[in-house]
């Protein structure tokens, strides 16, 4: 036979024969094993080698298709088994270097044509070449090869990323993988410059621009999840290392140093140098060019890449000795921006917004660079570099204001930024600045308004630190003073800018801030109250200057006691000055008549706000220093002591020099606009309030006055329904903001006004309350994002206070309101019918506020007894009217004569309830509480919906009226309903309703809304018979009443009492068997808790209980027989059944049962369970997918299993440990299964385990074993090792004592040999470590707790080993990376904590397997230019924290391992030396070692010293100072002061 085929190399060869020919004799040569040719697999490479190298150097054109064929045998053979054999079993075979020519040719050509249709083939032979060694040769031997490949490979990426089309993996796989490999090739250069001149020639641009493309590009649905989530972020950092390592190497830096600083040392020194000195930022200058790619994206791709390298030189050459040579960095880089340009004179802007925007973000990002680096020392610059730094930042806070970009939120942090650096950058465009970044600034947008914020907090921060307030201060005066930009300037201060006011003005020295307001007083004195009679301009300065002095006088420190003499009285002149300079010439100025038209002038409204506003300012701060500071003496005190208008509290008792009459044209002037004045008026409202109240006798009449006039003021305004956020300005107020702020004074001072408004307007509070939260959800949508206030806040504030039940009538006032509008939502047809209970519960003549206050109500000693009559009157009437509205819901149930509501109607039903739920239920009075369960029994009762509603809309309504009413129950006054109902007629009505409800359901048996809604009807029974039991009144009569009503019903659509079981629905049928379950189940717990002395209690429920338990046996039995054949239980059938055996098996049960069938577990009543758990058992295999029914069917078993004689006859408890393993086994089981169901299939074994002989056990353990044999990995079937490796888990779970104990350990030497075969099979597939390595090692370490003092031969305890290292750490997914490291982990820990002996033995094995551990978190924990997810990050710090927890164990309790701890501080500082960690990463683990170098001695430490190589030992040394510095002083601290 060989003879036959040894002619096919000549046939290869041969120009006869047809390409098809040769192509399929190369197939069958590969393939064959009857062809033998010498070498045969290096002839076959050749040739096919040679035949596309001749294509591709057009020696022999070839046909498109055969080129395709050609390379599709090339990429089959490279990644044929048999080739990947040939390479293991040692023989040489190779590829000539022509093969990376064509390669690299062949996308080449791709990349022009733009199509990269044809080129996956290719790929894949680049991929599978560079993926072994023995063929990537042709690429690593020749570095210009791998170069061009990967340049080649970028500009590929580059195109696919740029067009429109989906982004596949094939290229970023390659691409990724050539970076690593080139990477590898990088690290072992010699020539510093040569690989300089590599990367700067073929690869920094292709690489920057595909940098920028990934981090730009909006990731779609149609994109490769791997490349988004993972590829794109891996690339990224390989392009920031290649750059690093190509462009920044340490010996590069004296050539940096050369051309950075020619101008000013080397020129002089080594002129003749330049010929052979590199010029490296000169060539990557050059790079960033124009042809660094098209002319759309270059400034976006230069912005972004300046940023970067400069990062990249900093961490390569940042030194305190060469921070002059970074900062010459900084301005060669600065100047390949476009920014650069605008310094120039006699260039104006030519950038566009968005160009404007990635600049000034390049911009932000150096200046962050130089500030977190300490590039720029002032004190070092000045006095060493004659200021070229100062110059610098200089210019360009000169461009950043001269081209102000107050819409972009960078410009703002970059004036931050140097600011930081030094204030006097900015200094001298101090007023620039004031007026462009703040004073005139629109950033009204939140992303501009932060920044905005941020910078001026900085600007406060600094001039408060250096005691420069005043002079800041007078800038602004100066900007507010000069003409507006703009006619209507934004206000000076926003909230965020008050707050961090507030803060400076705590630190300042009194006077200073005396000094700042004197400044202002005096500018408004002079310059704009004289001017600003009929100008609009002088009218926005004064309101401008009013919000400082607000601002300024309501954050100061108030004056006390304390408080020295001088600023006591400076304080009173500058108040009087105040008030006779500018409060008393405006109050003039508006109380001077004037037409109708003239009153709506902006220039008057204007003055009247900032009037206003400094007069409520002024009366609040008066009044506060009067209170706190005794030698205050307040300007009003003497005329306030004369005036009559004290008396009536008038203006002149808070401000003296304004009458009354001219106060109430002022008033009328502010109130006829809805603007800061007019929410001015209501404050001084208040503050007149809490004066009065201050007083010992209040002015009751007084009071109401105020309060009423506080409501009427913004009732017009508020009963619009139109509003805007606020943001808790006074001068900001606009019309639509007005109602917020209003709504936000009545809020914020309810406690105050409450007491003294009439009834009338505690219902206009209420009903307001109401309809703003039924806006709530619309307004929160649009405003829930901003820091603002809203009505809708305001409201929800309120409601889910503590406050609002405090107010008794207002909460009653509410619940009135919300009835009312569950009766609007009636069909009209029945809204005016009188005999409706929603209609009888909302009547508005039924005093249901009395209760409350019959309490508090003064009276007169004279008319106490007819007064004290009436209310009891009122007060049985309201009671009375309860009584009369649950009868009325009972008989409409009775009657079925329900209200039909249409799905618009269930809908705002669904809103109202969901209003009912954010109030405090359990807080409510009695007849509150008795109302609202009325008002939500009615709902469920008498109510349903029309056939064409929404029938899971319907189950959500019904739902939430059972878990309303169950929150009631749950209150303290849930007995009151019980004086107006009986607890078996409230059982029966719900009942009644819902089983006549079921109709409707009976197509969305299946779904979550319907088990939810069962469960609430569970819930609610259960809470109910709960109360019933326990009040211990008409228990037997409620609970006789309750079980006779079960017993008549059938589930059928008719009538309750019918026999027929033809109508059988099953919906109905499941809420029977709810109620039966529930029942049982909390009579049966009742009867388990009676002590013995109530035996008659037991004999009377058991009685009662008997009827139930035989209809709930027929109703299952019937369910069963009615039940699709092959079709599931229905997952109701499950808890009653088990309800029902733990019912039965409550009673004593005699031992012999089975024969004597006299006792309460009757024969049929075993049959039943017996069915239902073969029924079960059957089921139990195929139930992965339905996690509720499985949790509930191994309850069951746990139940059944419990009692060995209920087993079928020759069924065993063996079959059950069967089931649960086919379960395991099944396709449809996920590791999430079995952790929710760990809890029941521990609880099901435990009792088969209890129960079950030894021979039964054994033949469970053959089960286990048959399941760990290694031919099931090799047969794929790994969900049959997973069920034996969780059994082997569970049975670990279990108690295991006398021969089964003995039987399990003897086996466990053969379990853990089994287990380190199975872990390195599944490690080859990667799709298998979460099946069953996960699984595996979760199941080794808890053998090895478990196995303390058992496994006592070294060598069973040392296969743990072989295990850990046998696991793969690195590319795995995220999930599966947790769960590897944690497993590994918990291994360790248990060999750490059960096995310390074993240990000791197997040290090498623990410090490689740990090792391990660190290296994996140090790679995964590295710094990366995008951070990515950040639950991804916060289980790496999980990680970081368990390695910490390792070494800190081993260092306190493992003594014997000291001689050890040199060579893991070792370990750890190589691998340190590598990466750079992300700090919260490397805290964690820096905390750890710490706790090794405890161990160390001085001979250890001069050990690693001598021993470690260079860069290593200064990493080392690093460490050792920071232990020394921060950890060994705390130790010794700590233990100076321990017993």
């Amino acid at each position: 036979m060989a003879a036959i085929y040894s002619g096919i190399y000549l046939k290869l060869k041969s120009a006869k024969t047809s390409w098809e020919d040769k192509l399929k004799l190369a197939r069958f040569a590969w393939i064959s094993h009857q062809c033998v040719l010498p070498n045969k697999e290096q002839v076959l490479l050749d040739w096919v080698s040679q035949a596309l190298v001749s294509n591709y150097n057009k020696k022999h054109e070839l046909e498109d298709e055969v080129v395709e064929k050609l390379w599709a045998y090339l990429d089959n053979v490279i990644h044929s088994k048999r080739l990947q054999d040939l390479l293991k079993s040692g023989k040489t075979v190779g590829l000539s270097f022509s093969v990376a020519e064509i390669i690299n040719k062949r996308l080449s050509e791709a990349y022009s044509e733009k199509t990269q249709q044809n080129i996956g083939t290719v790929l894949s032979c680049s991929s599978g070449i560079l993926s072994t060694p023995s063929l990537s040769i042709i690429y690593t031997a020749k570095c210009e090869l791998l170069v061009d490949l990967l340049s080649k490979l970028s500009k590929l990426a580059c195109q696919q990323l740029a067009s429109d089309n989906a982004v596949g993996s094939q290229l970023f796989n390659v691409l990724h993988l050539t970076f690593a490999q080139y990477l590898l090739i990088q690290r072992q250069q010699t020539n510093p410059n040569r690989v300089f001149g590599r990367v700067t020639s073929h690869l920094l641009q292709p690489c920057l621009l595909l940098r920028h493309l990934l981090t730009v590009r909006s990731w779609t649905q149609a994109d490769d999840n791997h490349v988004c989530q993972h590829l794109s972020r891996e690339i990224r950092s390989q392009i920031e290392t290649l750059l690093q390592a190509g462009l920044f190497q340490p010996e590069l830096f004296s050539s940096y140093k050369e051309e950075l600083l020619s101008e000013q040392e080397s020129q002089e020194k080594k002129k003749g140098a330049w010929k052979t000195l590199l010029l490296p930022v000169n060539t990557v200058q050059t790079k960033l060019g124009s042809d660094l790619c098209e002319p759309a994206l270059h400034g976006a791709v230069v912005a972004g890449s300046v940023s970067l390298l400069y990062k990249l030189f900093l961490d390569s050459y940042c030194k305190a000795e060469n921070h002059l040579v970074c900062f010459h960095m900084l301005s060669r880089l600065f100047g390949c921006l476009r920014l650069s340009d605008l310094q120039e004179e006699g260039k104006n802007d030519r950038l566009f917004p968005v160009d404007w925007s990635m600049e000034l973000l390049a911009l932000e990002q150096l200046l962050n660079l130089v500030l977190s680096n300490d590039i720029y020392n002032v004190a070092s610059d000045r006095i060493r570099h004659k200021e070229v730094q100062f110059g610098f930042y200089r210019k360009l806070a000169q461009m950043l204001l001269t081209h102000s970009q107050a819409s972009i939120p960078a410009w703002f942090r970059c004036l931050k930024l140097l600011m930081s650096l030094n204030h006097l950058i900015v200094e001298p465009d101090l007023d620039d600045l004031v007026s462009s970044a703040w004073i005139d600034a629109e950033a009204s947008e939140p992303r501009t308004k932060k920044p905005q914020e941020a910078l001026i907090s900085t600007i406060f921060q600094i001039y408060s630190k250096l005691r420069q307030f005043p002079r800041l201060f007078e800038e602004v005066l100066t900007v507010i003073c000069r003409p507006a930009v703009d006619e209507l300037r934004p206000p000076v201060f926003s909230a965020g800018l008050t707050a961090k006011l507030r803060e400076c003005l705590l630190e300042l020295p009194p006077n200073q801030i005396l000094d700042i307001l004197c400044l202002f007083v005096e500018k408004c004195q002079t310059l704009i109250i004289p001017a600003v009679e009929g100008s609009v301009d002088m009218a926005l300065k004064l309101m401008s200057v009013c919000s400082v002095l607000h601002a300024f006088l309501f954050n100061v420190r108030s004056l006390d006691d304390v408080t020295p003499s001088p600023v006591v009285l400076r304080t009173q002149h500058l108040m009087a000055n105040i008030q006779k300079g500018i409060i008393q010439p405006l109050m003039e100025l508006l109380q001077a008549p004037r037409r109708e038209g003239e009153k709506s002038e902006l220039w008057l409204r204007k003055a009247s706000d900032a009037a206003l506003l400094l007069v409520y300012t002024w009366v609040e701060v008066d009044a506060l220093f009067g209170v706190s500071c005794s030698k205050y003496v307040s300007p009003a005190a003497e005329t306030a002591v004369t005036e009559p208008a004290a008396r009536y509290w008038g203006i002149s008792a808070f401000l003296p020099g304004v009458k009354d009459q001219s106060w109430r044209r002022v008033m009328e002037l502010a109130g006829s606009f809805a603007s800061p004045s007019k929410y001015c008026l209501e404050l001084l409202t208040v503050q007149k309030m809490k004066m009065m109240l201050m007083q010992t006798e209040a002015d009751l009449q007084a009071l109401q006055h105020a309060a009423a006039f506080i409501l009427e003021s913004g009732r017009p305004t508020m009963s619009r329904g139109e509003s805007e956020p606020w943001d808790g300005d006074i001068s900001a107020i606009t019309e639509l903001s007005y109602p917020t702020a209003h709504w936000h004074l009545i809020m914020s001072n309810l406690t105050i006004l409450l007491p003294y408004i009439s009834l009338k307007d505690v219902d206009y509070i209420a009903n307001m309350l109401l309809e703003t939260l039924m806006l709530a959800e619309a307004q929160e949508a649009a405003t829930d994002q901003e820091p603002s206030i809203s009505i809708a806040k305001i409201t929800l504030g309120l409601i889910h206070s503590s406050l609002l039940p405090e107010m008794r009538v207002l909460h009653c006032a509410f619940l009135t309101h919300l009835i009312h509008q569950f009766a609007m939502v009636l069909p009209t047809a029945t809204r005016d019918s009188v005999d409706l209970p929603l209609q009888q519960l909302s009547v508005t003549n039924i005093p249901w506020h009395e209760e409350i206050l019959a309490s508090c109500k003064t009276v007169d000693p004279l008319e106490v007894p007819s007064e004290n009559k009436l209310q009891k009157d009122e007060l049985s009437l309201s009671w009375k009217t309860l009584e009369n509205v649950a009868q009325c819901i009972v008989l409409l149930a009775k009657n079925g004569c329900p209200v039909i509501l249409k799905e618009h109607q269930l809908q705002r039903c669904l809103g109202l309830l969901e209003i009912v739920s954010l109030l405090k239920l359990d807080s409510f009075l009695p007849s509150d509480c008795t109302r609202c369960f009325l008002v939500l029994l009615s709902l469920l009762v008498n109510t349903r919906a029309s056939v064409s509603c929404s029938k899971l809309l319907l189950l959500k309504v019904l739902s939430t009226c059972l878990h309303l009413l169950r929150c009631l129950q749950a209150g303290r006054n849930s007995n009151s309903v019980l004086k107006v109902l009986h607890a078996s007629d409230v059982l029966e009505a719900v009942m009644t309703s819902q089983l006549t409800a079921c109709k409707f359901f009976t197509d969305v048996l299946t779904g979550p809304v319907w088990a939810q809604y069962v469960q609430e009807v569970k819930e609610f029974l259960e809470n109910f018979l709960q109360m019933i039991i326990e009040r211990r009144q008409s228990v037997k009569l409620n609970l006789e009443k309750f079980m006779s009503f079960l017993v008549s019903c059938r589930p059928d659509t008719g009538a309750a009492k019918s026999i027929d079981w033809k109508n059988w629905n099953p919906a109905a049928e499941q809420l029977l068997l709810t109620a039966f379950t529930t029942l049982c189940h909390v009579v049966t717990l009742h009867l388990q808790q009676l002590p013995e002395k109530k035996l008659r209690s037991v004999d009377v429920l058991c009685a009662l209980l008997e009827p139930v338990v035989l209809q709930m046996v027929r109703t299952v039995e019937h369910g069963l027989q009615s039940s699709t054949p092959n079709q599931p239980l229905p997952v109701a059938f499950i808890p009653s059944v088990t309800t029902l055996l733990k019912a039965d098996l409550s009673h004593p049960v005699k031992k012999d049962w089975q024969k004597e069938p006299s006792g309460f577990l009757k024969r049929p009543r075993v049959k039943l369970y017996q069915e239902f758990y073969s029924q079960i058992l059957k089921e139990l295999p195929c139930a992965a997918g339905n996690l509720q029914f499985l949790q509930l069917a191994l309850q069951f078993l746990t139940v059944f299993c419990s009692v060995p004689e209920l087993y079928p006859e020759k069924e065993t408890a063996v079959m059950v440990v069967f089931a649960i393993k086919k379960l395991l086994s099944g396709p449809a089981i996920t590791t999430q299964v079995i952790r929710s169901t760990e809890m029941e299939l521990t609880e099901v074994l435990v009792r088969v385990l209890g129960n079950c002989s030894d021979e039964e056990f054994y033949a469970m353990m053959r089960l286990v074993l048959q399941g760990l044999e290694v031919r099931n990995i090799w047969q794929q079937k790994a969900k049959e090792v997973l069920s034996a490796v969780t059994l082997t888990k569970l049975l670990l779970s279990c108690p295991l004592s006398g021969d089964k104990g003995k039987a399990f350990w003897f086996a466990s030497p053969q379990i853990i040999t089994a287990l380190a075969l199975q872990t390195k099979e599944a490690c080859q597939d990667q799709a298998l470590i979460s099946i069953i390595v996960i699984p595996i090692l979760e199941t080794v370490a808890a053998l090895l707790r478990q196995g303390e003092g058992i496994l006592v031969n070294p060598h069973h305890v040392s296969l743990a080993f072989s295990i850990l290292l046998t696991v793969p750490l690195d590319h795995l997914k995220t999930e599966d990376y947790h769960g590897v490291f944690l497993g590994v982990h918990e291994v360790l820990f248990s060999i750490v904590q059960c096995h310390p002996k074993v240990l000791l033995k197997a040290a090498p094995s623990f410090l490689s397997s740990f090792h391990r551990l660190v290296v994996s978190v140090m790679h995964e924990g590295r710094q990366k230019g995008d951070r990515g997810n950040m639950d991804e990050f916060e289980m790496i710090l999980k990680c970081a924290h368990l390695v910490e927890r390792m070494y800190t164990y081993i260092a306190a309790e493992m003594e014997d391992f000291t001689v050890f701890s040199a060579f893991i501080v070792a370990h750890y500082v190589t691998e340190l030396q590598k990466v750079t960690l992300h700090p919260a990463v490397k805290t964690h683990l820096t905390e750890g070692i710490y706790h090794i170098l405890d161990l160390c001695i001085e001979r250890d430490i001069k050990f690693l010293n001598a021993s470690l190589p260079a860069g290593v030992r200064q990493v080392f040394k690093d460490l050792y100072n920071d232990y020394n510095h921060y950890h060994k002083a705390k130790k010794q601290g700590e233990e100076k002061y321990t017993a």
